[in-house]
Parts: structure tokens; sequence; C-alpha cells
């Protein structure tokens, strides 16, 4: 029995030691970067004047971009990618680590010179691997705050991730950029060896396009590159550039920043030491909240699999479905019956600063739309979301070659009305692998504010594509759609519309799922996510009744009551 207790405790021993060799460590320094564990120490523990917690390494933790590479969505698609396209494996592994694994990507291109490997043995994702803890730290504090302040910013030279990091010692220290200027700088310096510098770049839109205005090469069928230059390389995500031609970009009628939306304003102070600093107004809250709260559940649900930093990624999901919820308005315009004809008109109004969903290709929302009679019955539905994600009636959920059109009127119960961009080949087929996408046959995400699709001058890379191009009530921020069909049930009718989002929409998932058995990372992620519940978020609805008259005709006067009426 001893001899079994020994052999049980000696385990349990092992598989802590296991859990903890596996486990990132924050508190790292490779010059000129520094882990975020480091910057805890004094820019935690923060107050605002309202009482409310803004600590700023906590709240980064519990965003995406501190998750970049813990993301098993990212790493399953960047491996499908090298097994479709092995001769693209250098240009693969740099382009996708630039933003998602940016001090190990520096550290091995920039410093050693060398090329970097994401997967494998030799992968910096390997807890071997000697810049393990730096890759794992994801879009860390520091990258952020060393991007230097130059004329590539927010133009195609500075797009893709082609930032460009301050790597220079002077009197010992290495220049940080903050935006604020009168503050306290001597003890940033004797402990972190870092001088705060106030610089304006760190609060504009154009810093946040380094990384989130991306394009990529792309070949043809025979494996061959077919651009020539990144201009025409594909806009796989383009918000900066959506924003620009909106009216919130700086010269437009709301101007409002990336940050603005983003990393809310309060007061408070910027760390917790010296105890004598006093709040500063403006203060940016680290939120960083996008609209993933599909992946954030994910994560926080296969935490200690993935190796995920943060112990509480709550704070993150309510922020990303907050930024979900408030994203769109919808409203029910009219709706009436006659002679057993309903006809609904819905209206969307977008209200992000760039189109929604915007960035990476996956994602799309869609209206359910739903009619039911006195008894509940169901009258007319469509866009009905199913328990594995898929949407009846949606084309590309049941055949990945076709997908769903835009619709400015929908007759039937198959046809939905569904938000998303469509990629294809060079062979003008619809696909889902990066690297074989040329254009899109169809983006119909709804545009922001100020957004005029007609405009001449409108850059092609963000331009509507498909049907949505024709449609005269889908612009400028809006959408119109009607609904019309015929109804035999007389009485009061229920009308209820949602909008509803995906992270990653059930075609893109089938054909990544393509790959299963064959690529690891694929085989990881399906098992969580097929697991999980949560496929979808309901943003907004809203809801009318109109009565029918069941198609019927009211009956003639009888003479008399005619004549009374005379």
């Amino acid at each position: 029995m001893t001899h079994y207790l020994s052999r049980v405790f000696t385990f349990f021993l092992f598989f802590l030691f296991s859990l903890s060799a596996l486990s990132a460590d924050t508190i790292f320094k490779t010059p000129p970067f520094s882990g975020s564990g480091n910057c805890s120490d004094c820019h935690d523990g923060l107050i605002d004047t309202s009482e409310e917690d803004v600590s700023i390494v906590q709240d980064w933790g519990n965003s995406m971009m501190a998750n970049a590479t813990t993301d098993p969505f990212w790493r399953a698609k960047v491996a499908s990618e090298l097994k479709r396209n092995p001769d693209l494996a250098n240009e693969i592994n740099d382009t996708c680590s630039k933003c998602h694994a940016p001090i190990a990507h520096y550290e091995i291109t920039e410093v050693q010179e060398g090329e970097i490997t994401l997967f494998g043995e030799s992968g910096v994702l390997d807890p071997s691997h000697a810049f393990y803890d730096e890759a794992m730290n994801g879009v860390s504090c520091t990258v952020c705050h060393l991007i230097t302040d130059d004329d590539s910013l927010g133009t195609l030279e500075g797009f893709s991730g082609q930032y460009k990091i301050n790597n220079s010692i002077i009197n010992g220290s290495i220049d940080i950029y903050g935006q604020f200027s009168d503050i306290e700088t001597q003890q940033m310096i004797n402990k972190t060896g870092y001088t705060p510098e106030y610089s304006a770049h760190v609060s504009d839109s154009a810093l946040c396009a380094t990384c989130h205005n991306l394009k990529t090469p792309f070949v043809d069928n025979t494996g061959e590159i077919i651009p020539e230059t990144e201009a025409d390389y594909f806009p796989e995500q383009m918000p900066y550039t959506e924003w620009e031609n909106s009216n919130f970009d700086d010269s437009g009628d709301t101007p409002q920043s990336c940050q603005d939306c983003h990393m809310p304003k309060t007061t408070a102070k910027l760390s917790n030491t010296p105890g004598w600093l006093e709040p500063k107004d403006g203060f940016a809250k680290h939120h960083l909240a996008g609209a993933n709260t599909t992946m954030l559940t994910l994560l926080k649900d296969n935490a200690e699999q993935l190796d995920v930093i943060s112990s509480d990624l709550n704070s993150g999901i309510e922020r990303a479905l907050a930024m979900l919820k408030s994203a769109v308005n919808i409203e029910i315009i009219s709706a009436s019956v006659n002679n057993g004809i309903l006809e609904v008109k819905v209206k969307l109004d977008n209200n992000s600063g760039h189109k929604t969903p915007t960035a990476y290709p996956s994602r799309r929302m869609w209206l359910h739309f739903k009619v039911t009679d006195s008894n509940s019955n169901i009258v007319f539905e469509s866009g009905k979301i199913e328990t594995d994600g898929s949407i009846t009636g949606a084309d590309n959920d049941f055949n990945q070659s076709v997908f769903e059109p835009h619709y400015n009127l929908i007759t039937s119960p198959n046809q939905v009305q569904i938000y998303e961009t469509i990629m294809a080949n060079t062979d003008d087929e619809v696909t889902f692998t990066l690297l074989r996408s040329a254009y899109y046959l169809k983006d119909n995400r709804l545009t922001p504010k100020g957004f005029d699709k007609s405009d001449v001058n409108l850059p092609n890379d963000v331009a509507v594509k498909g049907q949505a191009a024709n449609d005269a009530d889908f612009n400028r921020g809006s959408d119109e759609i009607i609904y019309r069909f015929p109804v035999s049930v007389a009485g009061e009718l229920d009308i209820s519309v949602s909008l509803n989002y995906q992270t990653i929409s059930h075609g893109f998932l089938q054909d990544l799922y393509d790959d299963s058995g064959q690529v690891g990372q694929v085989d990881d992620f399906k098992a969580m996510y097929d697991k999980q519940s949560l496929k979808h978020e309901v943003m907004v609805s809203t809801q009318s009744t109109v009565i029918s008259d069941g198609g019927g005709v009211l009956p003639a006067m009888p003479a008399i009551i005619m004549l009374l009426l005379l």
C-alpha cells in the first residue's frame, strides 16, 4: 500500500511539474521587448475615478490580442494552409507570425536574421523552443508601444505587419511611446530600462492598421504566385480602409479613432507607483474588445490545454458581447397583409466605424425572420440556425461550391439574407483557402455610415461585391430588405426578426474539416469546437404584430345597409 501511494504521489508531482513546464512565462526580457508580466507590477491594480478596475495588463489579458497565438482556430487554419501550400511554407510562417507572434518573429527574423517556423519540434509554438514564452505572449504590451511613428503608418507600406520597432538604446534606455507627455519617467527608467515618451501616433487609427489591414499573395492552380506587387495582393481584411471611407475617419463628419471605441477613455492613474501620481483624463482602458465571444469562450473552456495566460476571460467575453450588441440597429419599417399577401420591410443601420462584420473572412451575420400565428404555429421562417451552426436554406452551408446571394426581396423560406464575404480563386471558383483567394465574389457586409459604394474614388479593396452593388437600398451604412409571401391564416400574426452573428461560418468550417485526420491542429480545434454549444450570438432583435385577412375579401354590404348609409 505504501509503495502504491508513493507511486501515485510521484506521478502527481510529475503531473504538476509537467503543467508548470508547459505554462508560458510572462516575465521575460528579450531586448527590445519585455514580457507582459513585467508590466503588471505597476500597471495593474488601477482603479479609475468611477471605482472601476482598469488594470491594464489584466484587461489586455482578457482580449484576443493577448491570445493571438493561443487561438486554436488560427493555429488550425495556418496549419491547413501549410498543408495545402507546402511550397509557400516560409511565406505562410512569416506572414502569420508577424502579427500573431510578433516578439518571436522579430527576434528570429530581425535579430538572428533567420526564418521563423510555427509548428513542429523547431516551431516557436513548441514548449521546448527558446522563444516559446515570447510567442505565447501574443500581441504584448511592448509590441504596440515600441512601434515607431513614420510615414508608412496608414499606408500600403505599413500594412500587413510591416511595422517598425524602436530598438535604439540611448543612455542605457529605450524610448517607449505613450499617450501622455506630463508624466513621471525616472521610476520606469530605473525599473524597466524604458523611457516613456509622448507620441500622438499611439492614439491614431493608423497604428492599428499595421496588422488590421492585411493583404496576402495568392497562387493559381499550379501553385505559382500571381500578383507582382503588394497593391495587387488579395485584401484579406481591411477594416482601416473601411474606416477611412466612413464618417468616422479623421476628416469625417463624426471622427472617431479605432482606440476611441476599442479602448474607451476614463480618468485614472497610469501606474500604481509612485503613490503620489494624480489621475489622468483620457486614460485609455485596454479592453481591446472585438466581437469574438465564441473563441474567448472556447479559450476559457480549454484554458489548461491551450496554455491560456488569463484566469478571467469572462470580462473579455462580456465586453465582446456588449460590443457586438451595439454594432447594428434593426427595425421593422412596415408590415401589412393585403389580399392574403404579407409584406414586411426591415431596415438595418451599421453603428460601427467599419464594415459589419469586418476583418477575417470566416465571419458572417444573417437575418432570422419568423412569422407565427396566434397558436404559435410557424407561418414562415427564413434563417433558422441549427445546433451544428448551419443555417437552414443557406446554400454554402450544404454545398461549399455555391453561396447564398444578396437579396432585396425574399419570397421563400429557402432564401436567407446573409451579410458576408465569399472568396474566389483564379479559376473563378468559391474557395476558403486564403492563398488561393484572388478576389471576392460577394461582399455585402454592412458598410459604415458615410461609406458611398458608388464613389469612383473608393478603393477596390473595400468595394461592395455581388448583387448588393446593384441594390439601391444598400449603401451608406444601411440596408433595407422586403419579405413578401402569401398567408392563408386569418387573425393576429407575430413577426420577429433577429440579426445573428457567427465568428466562423459553417461552410468555412466544413472546408477546414476536410483536413481532419491529416492536420493535428485541425483535429484539436474540431474536437474543442464541436463540443462547444456556443456557435452564434444574437446581436439585436425586434418584433411586431399584424392582422391577417387570411386571403379573403370583405363580403358585399346588404342593400338595406347601403340605403341607410346614403
